[in-house]
């Protein structure tokens, strides 16, 4: 067994944490779940699901990482409860399962990006995208983010994931924040800004069967909840650090850019006429390519929006995998570079279903929003809540002057936070069951990504 890395820095790990959030949870499923969920009400239920929910449980995560200082599987043995080791192993295999299509998802990036700089999609960007998001393509560029991942990962924790962060995270801040004051000039703004900030309420009164899961689930995608990444990265934490102050940093920043995000997109949309509602999984690459053909200098604001996206997609790839290389290296002795390589080729297959046909891409999200994450994060909170209990207090309570907040938090995650989860995951089954999508007959047909512009 190889000696645990630590994080070099606190900053280190803040970024590292952060990169993890903010990915393509805010850049790709943050815009598109707003605008196939009724607007600015999916905004108000998910901000509010962050604060109520994901705060808390983002600390729960920490607790259990920092206090075992073990990977997420072996956390719950060295705290006593052997049994429990099923939702540190659970919380991996779903980071397994989301990596392996948010790669083939990273890959449709790097060849938006190439597309840009030749102006390859200005013509037909529906087309375009139907012809590079499915198939050998997809493949060829589902394998290249593959290998980038794999090659940071196996540089480990300070060399490769932290000196990494610390370039990706602030880049991607400074470049939405740019983009963001370009749109805000575009004609036709004012009607974007509309949608995604004035809550219709009648949304949710008809739509919450679908509007909540979704909410929820986003809220805990984008601050990587439910997938043990937070745990294996908080193992590596030392106990002069406050997690309450961290855990805020993390959920405000993952939160102003999930709404840059959307203040970059919705005005494009708008301003070009390009109905949100209709846009689905594809927003940003067929209408955020359409709204780039119509423009001057398209082509290089298209480069740097897909630049963004890009480094966003790989900050949050390299979390997801660093959850199960943790978990190898502290069990076998092989090298660091070897186990990445071969969790990346593993990852690669499984996604190859999701790189030939869109409709697995659905499947496999569809599935981890609607069960496999709400289930992962509600069995974490009836551990800590009720079974590590006071312990978790006195963890949280390290590093800390704010030694009155732990009593609260875990009053939260006992009632409030554990019978919102239910709620959605309920909600989530519900929904899946009524759409007979576990028995997968929509698969083979044609990609339901492209939206009918």
């Amino acid at each position: 067994m190889s000696e645990r890395e630590t994080w070099a820095t606190r900053i280190g790990f803040l970024l590292a944490a952060i990169g993890s959030a903010v990915g393509l949870g805010n850049i790709w499923q943050f815009p598109f779940k707003t605008a196939t969920n009724g607007g600015a009400i999916f905004v108000l239920v998910y901000l509010v699901a962050v604060l109520v929910i994901g705060l808390p449980t983002l600390l729960a995560e920490f607790v259990v990482g920092r206090r075992t200082r073990a990977n997420a599987v072996d956390a719950f043995e060295k705290l006593g409860y052997r049994n429990w080791r099923i939702v540190g192993a659970l919380g991996a295999f779903i980071g397994f399962w989301i990596v392996s299509y948010y790669s083939v998802v990273g890959g449709w990036v790097g060849r938006y990006i190439i597309g840009s700089a030749r102006g390859a999609y200005f013509d037909a960007p529906a087309e375009y995208f139907g012809a590079v998001s499915a198939g050998p393509d997809a493949i060829l560029f589902h394998a290249l983010f593959m290998a980038i991942t794999v090659a940071v990962v196996a540089f480990g924790i300070e060399d490769g994931i932290e000196k990494a962060t610390k370039v990706m995270v602030p880049s991607i801040v400074v470049l939405m924040i740019g983009l963001a004051i370009w749109a805000a000039t575009l004609g036709g703004a004012a009607d974007g800004y509309s949608y995604f900030l004035n809550p219709d309420f009648s949304q949710l009164a008809g739509n919450a069967g679908e509007i909540i899961p979704f909410a929820v689930s986003q809220a805990f995608f984008t601050l990587s909840l439910g997938m043990a990444i937070m745990i294996t990265y908080s193992s590596y934490v030392d106990e002069d650090t406050s997690l309450f102050v961290d855990g805020g940093a993390i959920v405000v920043t993952n939160t102003l850019v999930g709404i840059l995000a959307g203040l970059v997109v919705f005005p494009i949309l708008f301003a070009n006429n390009i109905e949100a509602s209709t846009s689905g999984p594809a927003a940003i690459f067929v209408a955020m390519a359409s709204a780039f053909s119509q423009v001057p200098g398209g082509r290089i604001l298209g480069v740097a929006f897909f630049a963004v996206v890009l480094i966003a997609a790989l900050s949050s790839a390299i979390s997801l995998m660093e959850v199960i290389v943790s978990w190898a290296t502290d069990h076998f002795a092989v090298s660091r570079p070897v186990v990445a390589g071969g969790i990346g080729t593993a990852l690669f297959v499984l996604g190859l279903p999701s790189a030939w046909d869109t409709a697995w891409l659905t499947w496999f999200d569809n599935l981890a929003y609607k069960l496999l994450l709400p289930t992962s994060v509600l069995l974490l909170l009836i551990f800590v809540g009720y079974i590590l209990g006071q312990n978790a207090i006195s963890e949280l309570a390290k590093g800390s002057s704010l030694r009155s907040v732990g009593p609260i938090w875990l009053w939260t995650i006992r009632t409030i936070v554990i019978l919102s989860v239910i709620v959605t995951l309920v909600l989530g089954i519900e929904t899946l069951l009524a759409g007979d999508f576990l028995g997968l007959e929509f698969i083979g047909e044609d990609p339901p990504l492209v939206p009918p512009f």
